[in-house]
């Protein structure tokens, strides 16, 4: 509905309109493979022998702040997904029903878990290998070399700093 109400509202602007729909189709396939492609790749990665292997060592990273431990957790499963939304999902469902279980030990708020677990998903997951890094550079006709350093600071550095705060104020003040 939406799409047919910009057409009809710009009908006198457009030069060629098949020609514009068929540019906007085709340019929606490259960022639909690659976030799927990522998906797929961190559903694989989440069966092999080698990932509770991984799972065990992050675990045991922090086990007297299951705040830390869990964004560790995720961060690391996003990272090697290379996807928020795929390294989420698979860590929840690995690990969602332990660190809720945590959660309650340690007198936190389930809340504040599921917020830093959704505020960690989104630092490591904007890799080099990332869908969305990737499909930016192509549109934008930029290299890694040329590009990833800003997008390094924006979309990694800086989430990780607020992923940081939230811990250290979750951790004293219990949840905000």
């Amino acid at each position: 509905m939406s799409c047919g109400s910009i057409i009809l509202l710009n009908w006198k602007r457009w030069k060629n309109l098949k020609e514009s729909l068929s540019e906007g189709a085709l340019g929606s396939l490259l960022p639909i493979f690659n976030t799927a492609s990522e998906v797929g790749y961190g559903s694989v990665i989440a069966t092999l022998t080698g990932f509770v292997i991984v799972e065990e060592f992050l675990l045991n990273l922090s086990p007297g702040n299951p705040l830390i431990s869990e964004a560790v957790f995720v961060n690391v499963i996003a990272g090697i997904t290379g996807s928020a939304s795929g390294g989420l999902s698979i860590a929840l469902n690995t690990m969602g029903d332990y660190y809720l279980q945590l959660a309650s030990q340690f007198g936190i708020n389930p809340e504040l878990m599921h917020r830093v677990a959704s505020i960690a998903s989104g630092g490591l997951d904007a890799l080099p290998h990332n869908g969305a890094v990737i499909t930016l550079l192509v549109i934008c006709q930029l290299t890694h070399r040329e590009s990833y350093k800003d997008i390094f600071v924006v979309a990694v550095a800086v989430p990780m700093l607020a992923l940081i705060a939230v811990i250290v104020l979750g951790t004293l003040m219990g949840s905000f």
